[in-house]
């Protein structure tokens, strides 16, 4: 059975070729818009993995973080940070709220991948 990553990411664009990304490595996809619609997308959905954007309308990657952390199945999961913001103080509000890892767009198709395959090993 393959693994399922959320990909969360208010541009369509973004979520189009990460998504592209990640079937064609054989990982299935859930799409969301934002924080808020991942969070409903949760409801009866077993994840392996997180992959969302920073800034994004309605809830935001950091409280989207943080909710999905206060729920018990998904305490541990991955969950990756695919954004533009570089800065510290971004990483470490990012690093608290507890994830897992950060990438800077743009990314390259194999970066994205080797950081998933060190995560979910």
């Amino acid at each position: 059975m393959s693994k399922v990553i959320m990909t969360v990411d208010d541009s369509t664009s973004v979520r189009q070729m990460v998504g592209f990304t990640l079937k064609r490595a054989g990982f299935e996809v859930i799409e969301a818009v934002d924080g808020q619609d991942a969070v409903n997308h949760l409801t009866g959905a077993t994840i392996d993995m997180m992959i969302t954007d920073l800034n994004m309308p309605n809830m935001d990657g950091i409280e989207l973080i943080k909710q999905v952390r206060a729920r018990p199945q998904y305490k541990f999961i991955p969950i990756v940070m695919l954004t533009t913001e570089s800065q510290d103080d971004k990483k470490q509000a990012g690093k608290a709220a507890g994830a897992t890892g950060w990438i800077v767009k743009p990314f390259k198709p194999d970066q994205l991948l080797a950081v998933i395959n060190k995560v979910l090993r």
